[in-house]
């Protein structure tokens, strides 16, 4: 059976013209990376109406099992257009992090994928890395800026700006900088996010234009005076310099699927950390240019869906007309206890009991949210007649849509049922009426806590001294309007990744928070998350290599 990489490579591209037009973006908007990629220019769409259906997909709690999101989402959008629909799709861009380390690329899989998978899933089009620089040239202008007289009064204690790249490494989450003398600058406690949990992510991801980004990234605060006094990006006039490296990311990437489909791909923010959804800019210039649009939200619907909801579509004025909300039978029987080793052997009963993790996101999905719903079944070789058949059966009484999607070994051809229920389902929505899990005028306490009982379903929260002290700061700062974005793991509806299914008798432990102003947003930490992964034991770097005629292998 071929890999994902092989399937890549063994696939015939067409030309990003051809794909541009078939989108509907005009030639002199376009400008090619290349033969297969290309930066497409906003600005002369800016007047267009947005006309398209949203597609959210989403998915259970995720599990070693694997869930399949993009792979979906490429196969329904595929499948879509195999119907006749002009369907596109919106996705956000990997990060090398966990494509060299523990979870792989996210360019889709089988003959479900978007191309060119190496570029994607390496430097694509530069995108974070750019966003890297931006970061970090802001921090290092905060340092300067000390060194230099510090005019500001900036106190090195409370700097909270931090460094960020985006490769895990544990070995900088805490460091000590400015060692060396008095002429390496003044040494402090420092550390180091990855790219894809930083705030200029976030905040790039909620822009809607260059000036408006630029506006975001001077409202970042990077520290505070001897006296207290918040001190942003604005207050050392480094905006301008960062808008400048960020000019041509702002533009969203043009690519391609396996079947052909447009997809616009820009910007990748983690959904455990950060808010885990692709650029306003992209998702709103796929709604002009398309009937259904096509987009993901990352890692199971309490963390992906619940951001995308509560601060994508509360700010960026949009909300989905239908929400596909992905499950694989591996991955229910994980939630019903089956040990990773076995999830390939039939165990109808473990998949029906696994199945409570299933119904809290749908119950979310449908009575928190007020969105339409359609189960996507993740298909699986492993799969058997009667774990489908169950599974159908349990999906039925609960009185939603469902339908098999063999997008991996079948591209959209394997989900052309699953598209037509989609779009049926979109179609029957007339007027978007969009529900959040909290009011704006709630204060941020009771947000957090109105996000962990109706979400996740714990019994409230508890927050450290130190969180309530912060919370208290940001609410007298006038940050209280704002939505919050909950980092905690994805492993679990709680904050303990042990807790599998749908766990209930818990409380959520919130650690500290930070302010994401750039993004609009307030960050709770959860239980022990934190915003650099390690890599583990055996990263999937050590199976990556390139042969002489440049061929990669390994990646997947």
């Amino acid at each position: 059976m071929p890999t994902d990489l092989e399937i890549a490579q063994r696939a015939t591209m067409q030309p990003i013209t051809a794909i541009a037009d078939r989108a509907g973006i005009r030639q002199d908007s376009l400008i090619p990376y290349g033969r297969y990629m290309a930066k497409v220019d906003p600005a002369p769409y800016r007047d267009q109406p947005e006309k398209a259906k949203l597609v959210l997909v989403t998915a259970i709690t995720p599990t070693p099992a694997g869930e399949g999101k993009t792979t979906v989402s490429v196969a329904l959008a595929d499948g879509m257009r195999l119907n006749g629909k002009n369907a596109m799709l919106a996705l956000r861009e990997p990060s090398q992090g966990p494509v060299f380390g523990m979870k792989g690329g996210a360019a889709g899989g089988g003959y479900a994928q978007v191309l060119p998978m190496e570029q994607i899933n390496l430097h694509f089009t530069g995108d974070l890395h750019a966003i890297t620089a931006a970061n970090n040239l802001l921090a290092a202008m905060v340092d300067n800026h000390i060194q230099q007289g510090n005019a500001l009064g900036i106190d090195p204690r409370q700097v909270c700006f931090r460094r960020c790249m985006d490769v895990n490494d544990r070995q900088l989450r805490s460091i000590v900088s400015g060692l060396g003398g008095k002429a390496n600058g003044m040494p402090r406690e420092d550390g180091f996010d990855i790219t894809a949990a930083s705030e200029v992510m976030a905040t790039f991801c909620m822009a809607s234009d260059l000036m408006d980004l630029k506006a975001r990234l001077s409202r970042i605060l990077v520290g505070r005076t001897f006296t207290g006094q918040a001190v942003t990006c604005g207050d050392l006039h480094a905006e301008g310099a960062m808008a400048a490296l960020l000019r041509d990311a702002l533009m969203p990437n043009l690519i391609q699927s396996i079947g052909g489909t447009p997809c616009l791909m820009h910007g990748g923010p983690f959904a455990n950390i950060a808010h885990g959804c692709n650029s306003v800019i992209a998702t709103k210039l796929a709604l002009k240019l398309c009937d259904y649009v096509v987009t993901e939200a990352g890692f199971g619907a309490d963390l992906g869906a619940e951001k995308f909801i509560d601060i994508k579509c509360r700010k960026a004025g949009i909300f989905p007309d239908v929400v596909v909300l992905v499950a694989t039978i591996r991955a229910l029987k994980h939630h019903g206890g089956v040990d990773k080793a076995h999830l390939n052997e039939e165990n109808v009963d473990a998949m029906l009991a696994g199945c409570g993790n299933l119904w809290r996101h749908l119950s979310n999905i449908r009575s928190v949210w007020g969105a339409n719903c359609v189960i996507a079944i993740n298909r699986f070789s492993s799969d058997t007649p009667a774990e489908i058949d169950a599974l159908k059966a349990a999906v039925a009484e609960k009185g939603v849509p469902c339908a098999l999607c063999d997008g991996w070994g079948q591209g959209g051809a394997g989900a052309t049922e699953l598209a037509r229920l989609v779009a049926d389902a979109a179609d029957g929505v007339h007027s978007r009426v969009p529900f959040f899990t909290y009011p704006d005028d709630l204060d941020l306490a009771h947000k957090i806590e109105a996000v962990a009982r109706r979400v996740y379903g714990a019994d409230g929260i508890t927050l450290s001294s130190l969180a309530a002290r912060q919370l208290k700061t940001l609410e007298a700062e006038g940050c209280g309007n704002m939505p919050v974005c909950i980092a905690k793991t994805q492993y679990s509806f709680s904050d303990d990744a042990a807790k599998i299914n749908a766990p209930k008798g818990f409380e959520v432990n919130i650690r500290q928070v930070r302010l994401s102003a750039g993004a609009g947003f307030v960050v709770a930490f959860a239980g022990d998350i934190i915003a650099m992964p390690g890599l583990p034991k055996a990263p999937a770097a050590l199976g990556i290599d390139v042969d002489e005629n440049g061929v990669i292998s390994g990646l997947f």
